[in-house]
C-alpha cells in the first residue's frame, strides 16, 4: 500500500448511488472517460466527494445481477479498470523486493542507500512498497494482489518478478524461504485467506526491517568511510545474527517456528509448487535478476530448481574497459558465457544495457548497442535500457564532481536511442526505457521518465516505428484469426539456432509469439538429451481469468495451442525426439493438455520418429 492508498468503501451503505452510476456505466458501453468523471459527480459521495474505479469495481462485484442489473459481465470490469495496461500483455506482473544485503559488486554508478537492497533508492515507488512491507515476501505479494484486484485486474494468472540486489548471492536458505512464501501469499490470497496482521506482528518483534525501525537515522548514522556491504552488515547486525542462529540451529535438528524464519526445505517449495498447479492465483512466471560474474552451471540448475523461467541480468557494457573505469567486477567474455548457461537451461533472457556509463561515448553506445543483437552469443529476449544518471550517493559523484564524466544532453541521448529503437529486433521486447528513480535523487542527467515516449514520438516524425515487442502488442485490440498470419525470424545463438514464432497483423502488430531454442550441443542436465526447447509461449491483448472468454480478444483462442504445434513440427523436421518447455508452475496443467508430461525440472513431450 502506497502513501495514496485510500481504503475501499462499504458499498451497501452507499448501495443507492453506486447502483445509478452503474446502470449508466452498462447502459453507455462507449462511455469515455471525461463522461465517467462527469456521472461521479452527478451521484457524489457524501453530497461531497466521489466514488473511486475501485469503489465502482467492488460495487459491480457485490451487486451485478441485483438491483436490476445484470449478471456479471468482465466486459464492464475491463470498462472500469484502472490502468490496464498493467494486465494487457497477457498476465499480471506483480514485483517483489529482498531485504537489503551485502552485495558483490563495488559499480561506482550504484546508489548506496542502506535503507534499500544495492542498486535501489528509498524513493522508487517499488521500493517503497517493499519497505512499507519489511521486504516480506507473503505481505508484499498479498498486499499488490490486494490493490491490483481493487483496481479490476485478473489476480489468477501472476508474473512474479523478484528484484533487488544479487539473487545468486543471498544464502540459498533464504531464496527457497523468499520463493515460498510467494507462493504461501497467492494460496492464501486465491482463498480468501488474509494472514497478514499476523505476519506484521511477528515482524514488529522480530525484524529490523519493520517501517518502524528509524530509518533515518540509519541514514545519517553512516560513516562516509563505510561501504555499502559494511555499513549493511553494522546496520543490520542483529537481523543478520538471528538468520546465522537459525541456521545454526537448523543444522543441530533444530526447527524454531517463527512466522518470518527465513528458512525452508526444498520439500516445502516442491510442495508449494504442486499446490500452484491448479490454485485459483498461479504464478505463471517467475524472475529473479543476478550478475554474469554469479551464473555458473550449479547456479543456473538452482534457480529452474526455484521454479524462475525468466533471468534478468545486469550486462550494462559489453566494452571491457568501459567495464573496469566503472568497477563492474566482471568482463564481457563472462556475459557471454552466462548468457551461453541460462540459454542451455531454457530461460528467457531479460539483459540491462547501460548507456552512458564512465568512459563511454553515444558512437561508443551505439556500437555497442549494435554488438548486443550482431554477436550470437548475445541476442536477449527483452532489454532494459538504463541510461547513467548521477545520484548522490554514488562513488561516480567524485568522478563528476573531478570533470571527468558528463551526462549526454537531451538531444544526444534522444539521437542515441532512436538509433538503438530503430536496430532493435523483432523477436526482443524494450521493456523499460529509462529507471524510474525520482528527480529528486538525480544530480545530472536526464530527468524525464516517458523518454520512451519521447523517442517513439521522434521516430513516428520520421516515418518510422520501434520494431520491438512492446511497441507492437495488439493490446486491447480486436481480432480475430483471419485477421492474423504466421511469421518467422530465425537466428544463431551460441547453442543453435533460434526461431521466434509470431502470429501478426499486416501492420505487422503482434498477437501471440513462442520462442524454439534448437540446440545443437549436449545440454547441462541429463533430462534435456536429444530435445528442442519452447522457452516461451506469450498471447498478448487483456489479460484474462482462466476459464473465461471475449470474442475478439487474443487471449484464450487458441493461438498458443497452433504455436505450440508449429515449434513440434520444426522440432520434428529437425531430427529431435522430444520437444521440451521451461513451464511455470501455474501453467504446467497448460502444457499437460498438450501432450506434454512431467520431468524433474521440465515438461516434454515425444516427437515422431518419422520411420
Amino acid at each position: 500500500m502506497g502513501k495514496n492508498f485510500r481504503p475501499p468503501v462499504n458499498v451497501e451503505t452507499y448501495r443507492e448511488p453506486l447502483v445509478a452510476i452503474l446502470h449508466e456505466v452498462i447502459q453507455r458501453p462507449n462511455l469515455t472517460h471525461p463522461q465517467l468523471v462527469r456521472l461521479l459527480k452527478d451521484h457524489p459521495k457524501d453530497h461531497q466527494g466521489v466514488f473511486s474505479k475501485n469503489d465502482l469495481i467492488q460495487a459491480y462485484r457485490a451487486f451485478a445481477g441485483t438491483d436490476n442489473l445484470p449478471p456479471f459481465d468482465p466486459a464492464v470490469v475491463e470498462r472500469l479498470r484502472l490502468k490496464p495496461v498493467r494486465s494487457m500483455s497477457g498476465v499480471t506482473p506483480v514485483t517483489v523486493l529482498t531485504k537489503p544485503f551485502p552485495c558483490p559488486g563495488e559499480c561506482i554508478f550504484c546508489p548506496n542507500d542502506v535503507r534499500m537492497p544495492k542498486s535501489y533508492l528509498a524513493n522508487e515507488p517499488g521500493a517503497q512498497r517493499a519497505e512499507q512491507n519489511s521486504f516480506d515476501p507473503y505481505l508484499q505479494t498479498y498486499s499488490r494482489l490486494s490493490a491490483l484486484h481493487e483496481g479490476g485486474h485478473p489476480t489468477d494468472k501472476i508474473e512474479m518478478i523478484i528484484l533487488g540486489g544479487t539473487w545468486s548471492f543471498y544464502p540459498e536458505s533464504y531464496q527457497i524461504w523468499f520463493v515460498r512464501r510467494i507462493f504461501d501469499a497467492l494460496h492464501d490470497f486465491g482463498k480468501g485467506i488474509d494472514h497478514t496482521d499476523e505476519v506484521r506482528a511477528a515482524l514488529r518483534q522480530a525484524s529490523q526491517l519493520d517501517p518502524a525501525y528509524p530509518t533515518q537515522e540509519i541514514i545519517s548514522g553512516i560513516e562516509l568511510t563505510e561501504s555499502y556491504n559494511q555499513a549493511v552488515q553494522r546496520l543490520y547486525h542483529e537481523e543478520m545474527r538471528r538468520s546465522r542462529d537459525y541456521a545454526q540451529a537448523i543444522r543441530r535438528g533444530e526447527r524454531p517456528r517463527l512466522v518470518v524464519d527465513e528458512y525452508a526445505t526444498w520439500e516445502e517449495l516442491e510442495a508449494a509448487h504442486r499446490e500452484n498447479e491448479e490454485a485459483a492465483c498461479r504464478c505463471v512466471g517467475l524472475v529473479v535478476e543476478t550478475r554474469p560474474d554469479q551464473i555458473s552451471a550449479e547456479e543456473v540448475i538452482r534457480i529452474r530448481r526455484l521454479g524462475a523461467t525468466k533471468v534478468q541480468i545486469g550486462i550494462q557494457s559489453l566494452n571491457d574497459e568501459v567495464l573496469r573505469l566503472n568497477k563492474r567486477g566482471h568482463n564481457a567474455e563472462m556475459t557471454r558465457r552466462a548468457i551461453r548457461l541460462l540459454r542451455q537451461m531454457g530461460f528467457k533472457i531479460h539483459a540491462h544495457w547501460m548507456p552512458n556509463l564512465y568512459g563511454s561515448s553515444p558512437a561508443a553506445d551505439l556500437e555497442d548497442y549494435r554488438r548486443l543483437f550482431t554477436d550470437p552469443a548475445l541476442c536477449p529476449d527483452e532489454l532494459k535500457i538504463y541510461p547513467c544518471s548521477l545520484i548522490e550517493s554514488a562513488e561516480l559523484m567524485q568522478v563528476y564532481q573531478a570533470g571527468q564524466w558528463q551526462p549526454y544532453t537531451h538531444d544526444e541521448l534522444l539521437h542515441l536511442l532512436t538509433a538503438c529503437f530503430r536496430f532493435t529486433p523483432e523477436y526482443c521486447r524494450l521493456t523499460r526505457v529509462v529507471r524510474d528513480i525520482p528527480s529528486t535523487d538525480i544530480v545530472a542527467g536526464d530527468m524525464k521518465t516517458n523518454f520512451r515516449q519521447v523517442v517513439e514520438n521522434e521516430l513516428r516524425r520520421q516515418g518510422e516505428a520501434s520494431p520491438d515487442i512492446r511497441a507492437r502488442e495488439i493490446r486491447g485490440q480486436l481480432v480475430g484469426l483471419d485477421d492474423l498470419h504466421v511469421d518467422e525470424i530465425r537466428y544463431e545463438s551460441s547453442i543453435g539456432e533460434e526461431i521466434f514464432i509470431q502470429y501478426i497483423t499486416a501492420d505487422r502488430r503482434i498477437s501471440a509469439f513462442l520462442r524454439l531454442s534448437l540446440p545443437v550441443e549436449p545440454p547441462l542436465i541429463e533430462e534435456l538429451a536429444g530435445a528442442a526447447m519452447i522457452r516461451e509461449v506469450h498471447v498478448y491483448g487483456q489479460s484474462l481469468s482462466l476459464g473465461e472468454e471475449m470474442p475478439g480478444k487474443a487471449q484464450h483462442s487458441g493461438l498458443g495451442t497452433r504455436l505450440i504445434e508449429r515449434a513440434a513440427e520444426i522440432a520434428t523436421q529437425r531430427g529431435y525426439r522430444r520437444l521440451a518447455v521451461i513451464s511455470s508452475v501455474g501453467t504446467r496443467a497448460y502444457y499437460r493438455k498438450r501432450g506434454f508430461e512431467d520431468g524433474t525440472l521440465y515438461q516434454l513431450r515425444d516427437l515422431p520418429t518419422g520411420e
